[in-house]
């Protein structure tokens, strides 16, 4: 008996799909179909999957081509696979000519030309969300670049009244200063403007219909932040707040475990973010670094916060806060937060336990491993976790799967974005000055 073997994502089957597993099928007298998991794509920078595992599995079976279905999780899986299920013949699409040579090692290897004119990939843009970008700076730049990665969404214009600072990608979109002008050609927009523009431009967006992923904070006041939500609910539209770390799988899996009481109850939070970098001009501190800082005490402890005291040092050319220190009480625990652009620090978190704690080295914010430490060191454990783009990446999927009406992962609850508007308004009249 011949056994063949090929992979897939097999995300919304198609006539293509079909016919290369029949092709596949006629290789041999038993067909075993790889099914990629959602992680390992992700692993791939293919993380633009409509369909869930289960799904996908389900639309193979369908076909009533494959003898046996596994799932595809981790590099170098194929060479396990053929050893493993005695393959014959290893077979997947022409458009990998070369790529999997290596395996001849192991089987022989076929590759199939592909139906043209059809692919998933073509299914996905063909109804894509065409977005504006706003503002000008490195982070504009690498959202731009960071939506080349993702299917489903195209870079239909920026707005800047600097172009100077563009990348080369995108000084090839259409520009315009004017940013009613850019509303007419976009169904969604990116907000990285100045913070005290943040909360005009956004609800502008919003009453034109169009979906807002915005760079946080969405507005330097709550109750300005709490309405931009009620806008987007009241229109059926998508308010999104961009904290680049809430996106990455680490974080994620980090939340999960101390919620999760991994390390008992949570008694402290503690974070840290600085560097001594130039701040784009109307932006402080507390703006630029508070959200991500603040991130994981909301999240872990809760907005509902007794009380909070902040320390600020402020810079006398711009009048903004170069250090701005946070000090949050609740009833059972106690967190601080640290943010600077004119005072470096150790860039870590650590969340304290009744039984153990997590510790994040610098820079966390940008983390791919963390640890859980217990008082009997025998029983810590280290995480790791592959981070592309910086988060960038999986904010824009989460964005475009919510507009899509698909559950996203990674999501900053509404409570979470009004509190850190919250924070940063009493901030801007109760800071102690240092």
């Amino acid at each position: 008996m011949t056994k063949v073997i090929t992979y897939g994502t097999y995300d919304l089957m198609h006539y293509g799909h079909v016919r290369l597993l029949e092709r596949a099928k006629a290789l041999g007298d038993y067909l075993i179909v790889g099914v990629t998991a959602e992680d390992f794509d992700k692993q791939r920078g293919k993380i633009n999957v409509k369909q869930s595992l289960e799904e996908r599995i389900a639309n193979v079976r369908a076909t009533g081509l494959a003898d046996q279905i596994i799932v595809e999780e981790y590099e170098g899986q194929k060479i396990d696979d053929i050893k493993r299920y005695d393959v014959d013949i290893f077979t997947v699409g022409s458009d990998w000519v070369g790529v999997f040579d290596y395996l001849n090692e192991y089987c022989k290897v076929v590759y199939l030309d592909r139906t043209q004119g059809i692919s998933s990939t073509q299914l996905r843009q063909e109804n894509s969300v065409k977005i504006g970008i706003v503002g000008a700076s490195r982070v504009v730049n690498k959202f731009g670049n960071e939506c080349g990665y993702v299917n489903g969404i195209e870079v239909a214009g920026v707005c800047t009244d600097n172009t100077k600072v563009l990348s080369e990608e995108l000084q090839g979109a259409e520009l315009t200063g004017d940013f009613t002008q850019l509303l007419t050609k976009v169904d969604a927009v990116y907000i990285y403007s100045t913070p005290e523009l943040h909360y005009d431009q956004a609800k502008q967006a919003l009453l034109a219909g169009k979906h807002v992923l915005c760079e946080s904070p969405i507005a330097l006041k709550k109750e300005q932040c709490i309405e931009l939500f009620q806008i987007a609910k009241e229109k059926g539209l998508v308010l999104q707040e961009s904290i680049k770390t809430a996106y990455s799988l680490a974080y994620s899996r980090l939340v999960l475990l101390a919620k999760g009481g991994k390390i008992g109850k949570i008694v402290s939070v503690d974070t840290s973010c600085t560097s001594l970098k130039d701040l784009p001009e109307g932006w402080g501190s507390l703006d630029d670094w508070g959200p991500t800082a603040m991130l994981p005490v909301l999240q872990l402890l809760g907005t509902d916060y007794r009380s909070i005291e902040v320390l600020s040092q402020f810079n006398e050319e711009t009048g903004f806060d170069s250090f701005t220190k946070v000090n949050f009480r609740y009833d059972h625990s106690v967190a601080s937060v640290k943010v600077a652009n004119g005072v470096k620090s150790e860039g870590e978190l650590i969340v304290s336990g009744t039984k153990g704690y997590i510790y994040v080295p610098a820079p966390w914010w940008k983390t791919d491993y963390f640890e859980v430490r217990f008082e009997n060191p025998d029983n810590n454990k280290r995480y790791f976790y592959q981070l592309d783009g910086e988060g960038i990446r999986f904010a824009i999927v989460s964005f475009i799967k919510a507009i899509e009406g698909i559950q996203s992962t990674g999501y900053i609850e509404e409570s979470v974005s009004e509190a850190i508007s919250g924070v940063i308004e009493y901030s801007k009249e109760n800071a102690i000055v240092l």
